[in-house]
Order: structure tokens, then C-alpha cells, then sequence
């Protein structure tokens, strides 16, 4: 079947979106690691659960530097260079993960890790929505946005066949693997047209943001409920699955692999569909379907309704996500389209990084009920979500060269 929005692309603009999804997935893959291993990681180390999770909270939290440092590079370097330092450095920051001696130097790594994570997202992004077509923004925000749990899934393959194999440390170790993408990319990837073009940002980043600080508010709390809603049913469903569920690695990893075909399916079905009825309805139809199965999904009992439940909920998590990628760049500055996105994206992942240790603290506080509390936080930010969105911004079809005039609610 031919999809007219993927139609009559050039070679270098299919490598361009090929380097940007596996960049985001490798990326994702690499963070993910992490939450199958939180119980592990306490044993060994000899803490609680909440404890190590606070490496997770240091990770997000980092990510708005990250964010700031790679993409002001590449709004004033290119794209292009910028992204493969950013994968290089997040590949090795996570192998060096696996040598930690002790909680202490695993969080600090983390922490580094964070910020070359916050990095990549803003500068794969820009680079991909300034090479494509206009009329491929909401496919490929989908497609670039399944990046994401692609990479959980690949974690989720890895934990469930190999760690009794290779153990935690060997996991990190794994992540160093995404390193061999920047040679597809030295080799393969081409320079943004969009920043060929304008050649260097026009004045400073933080005068940009001055300039344009009623959108970025905007998109900032945006991201914040964006974030909660996706940490929040994802970073601790692992741990949920095995101290509520008392589940097995095996049976862990699979379900795992389940929900996030679902999340792949969901980002790609509502970033295309964000084409067609805009980004806001898009945004707002996904977060409003995940109320319904938000109480199923948080008492499941059985593997299979695990499963089941679990997959409908990333459908509508990550299918409000696939709309992201798109509709953050098409309201992002023009001069600051490598920063801004990305920039915005990670301060809401920083509003959002008390999730994980929020989450685990409550749920051990109420004996390990991890469900209630999941359950309660989806179906309150998937209603501020729709909310906001409803009532904000959206520049959908833009000129990218005529995005420095501003957007309007």
C-alpha cells in the first residue's frame, strides 16, 4: 500500500529519519536498562528499591542541561556532528555504568548520563523535521517518537533472555553497543538543509527563549504532564510486575516486549492521525482513551490481563506521545529549532524526575501496592493533558522558515 506522506522522499532523507529513530531507540534502550534491574542493583549494594531509583530521578533531572549544551552546539555547529558526540558519549557514560563499585558512583554516572541523554532527542528531532517533507511531519513524529519504546523493548529482550547470563553489570555493558551508529551516520547522514541555510542561531538561546517565553511556558508544562504520564506508567511497571506480582524475569521481559509493541503501534497510528485532524485533537484523543483502562490496567492480576491491559495503556500513552516530536518543532523558534524542542522537553522531564522515587516511596508505604498508585497518577495527568492541550497552542503545517514570527494559542 502506498502512504502518500512517505512517498517520493530522497535517499538522504530516509537515512536522515533512519539515524534519528534508532539514535532515539539506542538512546531509550540504554535508560531502560535501568528499571529492569532497580531490585537487583538494592540487593547487591545492599538499599531499598527507593534508594537506587533515585538514579533514574538524577537521569531526568539532568537531561534539561543536556538538552541546553547539545542543542546551543547544534544550532551553532550543525546537527549533524553534534549528534554523533551525543551518542558517543551516552554510549560510554553506560558502559562505565557497569564498573560502578557503589551506589554512589552509579548515581554520579547517571547523572552524566542524563545529560548526554537530554541531548539527543532535541538534536535527532530538528534534524529530522528539517530534512523531510512537511506533509511527513505526523507520520514521522510517530515513527520517531516509537523510538522510544522500541528501545524499552530491545531492554526488555535483553533482560528477559540474558541477565541470568550476564547480571545487571552486564547489561550496562550491552549499552555500549549504540556507539557503532555514528559510523551509519559519519558515513550516511547528511547536514540539515534548514541549517545549511540559516548557517548559525541569531543571537543568544536565552534570548530566543525571551523572545518566545510565552510558548515555551507553554511547552514546558506541557512536557511536564507528558512526562509524568509516560515515566509514571513505565519507569516502575517492572517493579511492579515483580514485587506486587511476585512475576519472574522471563515473564517480566515478555510482557514488557507486549506493551511496548503497543506503544510503537500507538505513537505511529496518532502521530499520523495528528495529520489529518491536528496535533491538539491527536494529543487529546489518545491521553482521554487511557481513561477507561487505567483502573483495569492498575489491578490486573493475571499475566495475561497484565499483558493485555498493559498494551491498551501504551497505546493511548505513546500515541499521545507520537504527536510530540512534530508538534514541539513546528511551535519551536526557528533560530533555535536544535535547542528549543528539546531544551523545553527535558525541563518538563526535570519537573517530572520526582516520579520514580515519589511512586516506589508511596507504594512501599502502602505494601508494595505499586498498581493504586500508578493507576492514580495515569488518569490524573492524562485529564491535565487533554486539558491543557485542548486549550493551548498548535502551529501544525508551518513554515519552518517562517516559525520565528511566533505562534498564537
Amino acid at each position: 500500500m502506498r502512504i502518500e506522506a512517505l512517498s517520493d522522499w530522497t535517499p538522504q532523507q530516509k537515512k536522515v529519519v533512519t539515524a534519528a529513530f534508532l539514535g532515539w531507540t539506542l538512546d531509550a534502550f540504554d535508560y531502560f536498562l535501568v528499571v529492569f534491574v532497580l531490585k537487583d542493583i538494592a540487593h547487591d549494594f545492599g538499599t531499598g528499591v527507593p534508594a537506587v531509583s533515585f538514579a533514574l530521578f538524577l537521569t531526568l533531572a539532568m537531561r534539561p542541561l543536556g538538552a541546553f549544551i547539545f542543542g546551543r552546539a547544534a544550532d551553532r555547529y550543525g546537527r549533524r556532528p553534534i549528534l554523533m558526540l551525543d551518542v558517543v558519549l551516552y554510549s560510554a557514560l553506560e558502559f562505565a555504568s557497569g564498573f560502578a563499585p557503589d551506589l554512589t558512583v552509579l548515581l554520579v554516572l547517571r547523572a552524566l548520563y542524563g545529560i548526554a541523554m537530554g541531548g539527543e532527542w532535541g538534536v535527532g528531532a530538528s534534524l529530522t523535521m528539517e530534512s523531510i517533507p512537511p506533509r511527513a511531519r505526523g507520520i514521522v513524529s510517530g515513527i520517531l517518537q516509537a523510538g522510544y519504546p522500541t528501545g524499552y523493548l530491545l531492554a526488555s529482550v535483553l533482560y528477559g533472555t540474558l541477565f541470568p547470563i550476564i547480571g545487571w553489570r552486564g547489561m550496562f555493558m550491552v549499552g555500549m553497543l549504540p556507539a557503532l551508529l555514528v559510523l551509519y551516520i559519519r558515513r550516511h547522514v547528511p547536514e540539515s538543509p534548514h541549517w545549511h541555510r540559516q548557517s548559525a542561531a541569531r543571537g543568544g538561546t536565552l534570548t530566543v527563549l525571551r523572545r518566545h517565553w510565552k510558548v515555551g511556558l507553554y511547552a514546558v508544562a506541557l512536557m511536564t504532564l507528558f512526562n509524568f504520564f509516560s515515566h509514571g506508567t513505565q519507569d516502575l511497571y517492572p517493579t511492579f510486575l515483580e514485587k506486587q506480582h511476585g512475576l519472574e524475569h522471563r515473564t517480566v521481559g515478555t510482557i514488557a516486549v507486549i506493551y511496548n509493541v503497543g506503544a510503537i503501534l500507538g505513537g505511529i497510528l496518532f502521530g499520523s492521525l495528528s495529520e489529518r485532524i491536528g496535533r491538539k485533537r491527536a494529543i487529546v484523543l489518545a491521553a482521554l482513551l487511557s481513561l477507561p483502562v487505567a483502573p483495569f490496567w492498575a489491578s490486573a492480576a493475571t499475566p495475561i490481563s497484565l499483558a493485555v491491559t498493559a498494551f491498551l495503556m501504551q497505546v493511548a500513552v505513546q500515541g499521545a506521545w507520537g504527536v510530540v516530536p512534530a508538534h514541539l518543532n513546528e511551535l519551536s523558534p526557528s533560530e533555535a529549532r536544535a535547542t528549543f524542542p528539546g531544551f523545553v522537553y527535558q525541563l518538563g522531564n526535570l519537573l517530572a524526575a520526582i516520579n520514580a522515587p515519589m511512586q516506589s516511596g508511596i507504594a512501599e508505604h502502602l505494601g508494595n501496592n505499586y498498581g493504586l498508585v500508578m493507576g492514580v497518577v495515569a488518569a490524573v495527568v492524562a485529564i491535565l493533558i487533554a486539558t491543557l492541550t485542548w486549550f493551548g497552542m498548535e502551529a501544525k503545517g508551518i513554515s519552518f522558515e517562517r516559525a520565528s514570527e511566533g505562534v498564537h494559542p
